[in-house]
């Protein structure tokens, strides 16, 4: 759970990074969507971070088991303050948290990886090239509907990777005393500027102020 986990934070950083370079770019934007298209590199790496996404989400459900199974109806013995104050509840709801982050996903894989990889592996004809993901991020998030799921998606990842982030480190034993805040300090500093990445990109295309979209200054 944890080792997954970790693997697809380093993939959300580097889908966040790819992202960016959509706000300042078409041509750079889509030099990298047909870079990483249906080439076998590619559909290998995409194929290993499925089976990442599905081996942490049956892990979810067996942990959340076995959790409930040794606790019973009181899953918390405490559950209202710890030495650190109030027990957050996305600590006790990873698992509904995680639920909506895959409903989000689903809608992603819609919206994007269907169009592009998908479509270019079986000749899917669509309303744009595969290698277009430019114009398909122009179609989505100039929805103000998908943008503001988009935005509620990423709320929610929030919450579970702020949980995630410490408590993956945690398990592996790269935590004591003095470092559990630490790395609980700095898991919500990197996911917070990680999800402000992904929600900037969406507000700007969203509102057509990116200077891709308009040159040097804003629409």
């Amino acid at each position: 759970m944890s080792v997954t986990g970790i693997a697809l934070i380093l993939f959300l950083t580097f889908h966040g990074c790819m992202n960016m370079v959509a706000l300042f770019s078409e041509e750079g934007y889509n030099m990298i969507c047909e870079f990483l298209g249906a080439n076998w590199y590619a559909v290998v790496a995409t194929l290993g971070l499925a089976a990442l996404a599905v081996i942490h989400i049956v892990y979810a459900f067996i942990l959340t088991a076995q959790n409930r199974t040794a606790r019973g109806n009181n899953r918390y013995e405490v559950s209202t303050v710890t030495k650190g104050g109030i027990v957050e509840w996305y600590s006790k709801n990873m698992l509904v948290l995680g639920l909506i982050i895959l409903v989000g996903l689903l809608l992603h894989l819609k919206d994007f990886w269907y169009n592009m990889m998908f479509a270019e592996i079986f000749g899917v004809i669509g309303t744009h090239s595969p290698a277009d993901g430019f114009a398909y991020i122009v179609d989505t998030f100039q929805n103000p509907v998908f943008s503001i799921l988009y935005l509620v998606w990423f709320v929610a990842i929030w919450f579970h990777l702020t949980h995630g982030f410490w408590s993956a480190l945690q398990t592996l034993g790269w935590s004591g005393k003095i470092w559990f805040c630490r790395w609980k300090l700095i898991g919500i500093i990197y996911v917070t500027l990680l999800m402000l990445g992904f929600a900037i990109v969406v507000l700007a295309f969203w509102f057509g102020c990116a200077p891709s979209l308009c040159g040097s200054s804003c629409c």
